[in-house]
């Protein structure tokens, strides 16, 4: 049977979820904050299998009904679906999907992202390599590529500030550039930044992360001169996890000056201070120009995620 989300399905939708994908496990708090407390969660949208009474499998379909930039009111998301191994090559998987697809076309989508949903994802896309039977089904289901998004890690272990690095830090210094912990008032301005020059989810993030308790020197800032703030690098935003890097940015006009750099290493140094044997983070491009700065900063490139579209037709057919 396949049925919508009923109260007390957590714990056992997170023991299924950990048996069908023992590389990315998830715990129930870790499920309940991310999806069942998420601001657009809905419980139709969430479809569960189950058979004698046991959760064998899951597909999740979510639309914004709170908008982080807009409302997006074609785009629906499916941030993940499982099937318990002992319960696949039965057809459920596509059937879980196809339900889900099909609650999201009843409310006037026309287009389902796999996986990149925010504020909310687990992973940003899929991983085919771990997964290549779900990346079969998924093109069976008419999901096309659109991009790919990499993964990064670096060991902090012996970290320190290269010299070249610290050179620049003293000469922009010399310029009158500064370097530090944002002020409470600064958060403003770095909210602002954050959602107008890059990613509305970004300004989203930091605000949240603060309001809940973030401390200000897991951020650093830099400042042109006058004091405006052109950039900032941080850590510990999501969850809390001190060795999760980002978000990061630097303004347009003031990049190929070495900021960027200087921002990403004062903030590993931050990490090491703070404990962090490791840097990483889920998603970015890799041959942009942060993607290349992190290659060049001893990161290694770990998964790969591929962000998937498929059409919704009206008339529940596929291109």
């Amino acid at each position: 049977m396949i049925r919508s989300f009923r109260v007390g399905d957590g714990p056992g939708l997170a023991a299924a979820w950990t048996a069908a994908a023992p590389a990315d496990p998830i715990s129930y708090q870790r499920f309940r904050d991310l999806f069942l407390l998420d601001r657009n969660f809905d419980a139709a949208g969430l479809q569960v299998a189950v058979i004698n009474d046991q959760i064998v499998g899951a597909a999740y379909a979510v639309r914004r009904m709170i908008a982080v930039d807009d409302l997006e009111p074609s785009a629906g998301w499916i941030p993940f679906f499982f099937v318990h191994p002992e319960h696949r090559g039965r057809g459920l998987g596509r059937e879980l999907l196809s339900t889900a697809m099909d609650w999201l076309r009843s409310h006037g989508r026309s287009e389902v992202y796999f996986s990149s949903y925010t504020p909310n994802y687990f992973l940003p896309g899929l991983d085919a390599a771990r997964y290549p039977a779900a990346s079969r089904l998924l093109a069976g289901l008419g999901f096309q590529r659109g991009y790919d998004a990499v993964a990064m890690d670096r060991s902090l272990v012996g970290y320190a500030i290269p010299d070249d690095v610290r050179k620049r830090i003293d000469a922009l210094t010399a310029e009158g550039y500064s370097f530090g912990t944002p002020s409470g008032d600064e958060l403003t301005s770095l909210i602002d930044i954050a959602g107008h020059e890059f990613n509305p989810d970004w300004a989203r993030a930091i605000r949240e992360g603060v309001v809940s308790g973030l401390p200000l020197d897991r951020i650093v800032v830099a400042r042109n001169p006058g004091g405006a703030i052109l950039g900032w690098a941080m850590h510990g935003t999501y969850e809390a996890v001190i060795d999760r890097f980002g978000p990061f940015g630097v303004l347009p006009a003031s990049r190929g000056t070495g900021l960027g750099k200087v921002l990403l290493h004062l903030t590993l140094e931050r990490m090491v201070a703070a404990g962090a044997h490791s840097a990483w983070f889920l998603w970015t491009g890799e041959k942009s120009a942060a993607g290349q700065l992190y290659l060049k900063t001893g990161f290694d490139i770990t998964r790969t995620f591929t962000i998937l579209r498929a059409p919704l037709h009206p008339d529940g057919g596929m291109e």
